[in-house]
């Protein structure tokens, strides 16, 4: 009797396990975008418009851009404020930022928007010297900031924006500190999460074909457009797309 009241027990538990839902991944209306260097995060403003007009709450992070550790802090200050998961998206160095920031327990996905993805000790100036990009610009301040000569800033930066928009972002960059360029990664969160990476195939300020080292490396989805290291101001649709998929994805 016994051993029937067992068998009995064990079937009853075997057939509600198939009958088990899976919890479905909360929908994803957060995102959290991080600028690079030598631009600041106004550069952003047709892809915010992008996004919230799909119900998206964006917020665009403005790192001191003084130290790794610090552009790090002032990404996590933001994510704390978030009701809900969120994609986290980078550019340039802020895929630097986004990469060890992107391990806060609310970060669903990472999005690299012609960024860098290093990898476990890694620093941004070994991922350039690995394949070097087409920009010999970059000069360093007394102190050790770095600035992009602005006679080359359009042709290197921002080839497809106006001009006149090239010649603003020329006179009104954000210095980051060298030190900031030769910290090492301690905990990709790409190797944790899933990521998508953005492609900038015309980009002089990083070698395109670092980007597809990086992004075949980490796993990320790749979507290669057109544009320039810029791209977030001059293809802002295909930008704002790829961070809706992201979403949409992450939300399945």
């Amino acid at each position: 009797m016994r051993t029937q009241i067992s068998l009995l027990l064990a079937s009853t538990m075997l057939l509600a396990s198939a009958f088990v839902i899976p919890a479905r991944a909360a929908q994803i209306k957060n995102v959290v975008i991080v600028h690079g260097a030598l631009a600041d995060g106004s550069g952003w403003r047709k892809v915010f418009d992008l996004l919230t007009a799909k119900g998206y709450k964006v917020t665009v992070v403005q790192p001191p851009m003084t130290s790794l550790q610090a552009d790090v802090e002032a990404t996590k200050r933001i994510l704390d404020l978030q009701d809900g998961p969120s994609v986290l998206v980078g550019h340039s160095y802020g895929g630097m930022i986004i990469t060890e920031a992107g391990n806060a327990d609310n970060v669903a996905g990472l999005v690299y928007i012609a960024a860098f993805q290093p990898d476990a000790g890694e620093t941004l100036l070994d991922l350039a010297s690995k394949i070097a990009p087409a920009t010999k610009g970059i000069s360093a301040t007394s102190d050790n900031f770095l600035y992009l000569d602005p006679k080359v800033y359009a042709a290197d930066f921002a080839a497809d924006v106006p001009k006149a928009d090239a010649e603003f972002m020329a006179h009104s960059q954000v210095f980051p500190a060298k030190a900031a360029f030769e910290t090492k990664i301690k905990q990709p969160g790409w190797k944790t999460r899933k990521s998508w990476a953005l492609i900038a195939t015309d980009d002089r300020a990083i070698n395109p074909d670092l980007m597809r080292f990086m992004a075949k490396r980490a796993g990320s989805k790749p979507v290669e457009v057109k544009a320039s290291h810029a791209v977030f101001m001059s293809q802002p649709a295909a930008v704002a797309n790829l961070i809706d998929e992201a979403a949409k994805d992450l939300s399945k």
